[in-house]
Formats: structure tokens, C-alpha cells, sequence
């Protein structure tokens, strides 16, 4: 299902058929030092956490990671959406990348239009956001997106170092 489109993208959610994709992502040497090993150790493997994980959040919570794709060829990009952590008070942004398309803009891209979906569609009072305190690039756009640091503290289920932000949108 489309969500949204912005000037280059268009984010929708992700479905089982984007398991090469979501595998190829999650395996990714920068996705392993910044967000960390989710196990997933086939294609199989992540289809099924796409159905556990952002196909349930998507029907219990009406958001979700989504696919953003390049509108010039389709082409998946990287994932960005809304994540609501139990870990955290409030929903969370999050957004990752292949490689390929570092530099361009895209994830800043996606990641504005998410905040105002958030904002104007599902009327979200407070966004946080979360990084890897070494990921410096993900501390810059988060500041971009106008979320402030807040705390630092370890986050399960890996119990990693994590950097904490939010802002509130209403």
C-alpha cells in the first residue's frame, strides 16, 4: 500500500515479497554496525520477520517501516517509517539505506515526509528517534529532522549503547 510520495520517492509498506531486499539490507556491513544483528540468515528468515514484525505493527498501530523506492525506476532504496518501540514512551522514527544511495539525499528525503505524515495524517504529539552514538550521519539527520538529544542509555533486546531524541510535533 502507497503512504506517500515525495519530489524522487515513494514510500509504501513493505510486504513478504520484499524479503530479498529487506535480507540484503538487514545483512549489510553499515546496517550491522549501526542497528545490529537481527539474525535474520535467510530469505526465508526475513520474510517471516517482515510478517512478525512490520506487517503486525503496521495492522495494530497503522505504521510502520516502509519501502522507499526511487519513483525514476522503482528501485528499492532503503527502508523509513514510523516504529513504535516498547522500549521507548512514544513512536519512534527509523530509516536505513543501502550504501549505493549514501550522499544523495534520499534518506533525508523520506525521512521529512515521514515526520509530516506523522504529524499531519496520524496526529503523533511527540516523535523520538534513536542512533548509535558513533553514527554520526544519523545524529545529523535526526538534528535536520529537529529532534533534540534527550538521553543516552541501552535499549533491549541487545542492551546497546543507544542516543535518544525527540520533538514534538503538536
Amino acid at each position: 500500500m502507497k503512504i506517500l510520495e515525495t519530489e524522487r520517492l515513494s514510500l509504501r509498506t513493505i510486504t513478504p515479497d520484499d524479503a530479498a531486499f529487506y535480507y540484503e539490507l538487514v545483512n549489510d556491513p553499515t546496517w550491522l554496525e549501526h542497528i545490529g544483528d537481527k539474525g535474520i540468515r535467510s530469505v526465508e528468515g526475513a520474510r517471516t520477520a517482515i510478517i512478525d514484525g512490520p506487517c503486525v505493527m503496521q495492522e495494530r498501530h497503522g505504521h510502520s517501516l516502509y519501502v522507499m523506492e526511487r519513483k525514476s525506476d522503482g528501485k528499492p532504496l532503503g527502508l523509513c517509517g514510523l516504529i513504535k518501540r516498547d522500549s521507548l514512551p512514544d513512536v519512534d522514527i527509523g530509516y536505513a539505506i543501502r550504501p549505493a544511495y549514501f550522499g544523495q539525499g534520499y534518506t533525508y528525503e523520506a525521512a521529512a515526509a515521514v515526520v509530516g505524515y506523522a504529524r499531519d495524517v496520524l496526529g503523533i504529539r511527540r516523535l523520538m528517534g534513536i542512533t548509535n552514538p558513533a553514527n554520526t550521519v544519523s545524529i545529523n539527520l535526526l538534528a535536520k529532522l529537529g529532534l533534540t538529544f534527550i538521553e543516552h542509555k541501552t535499549l533491549p533486546p541487545d542492551n546497546r549503547p543507544t542516543n535518544i531524541y525527540a520533538r514534538q510535533l503538536s
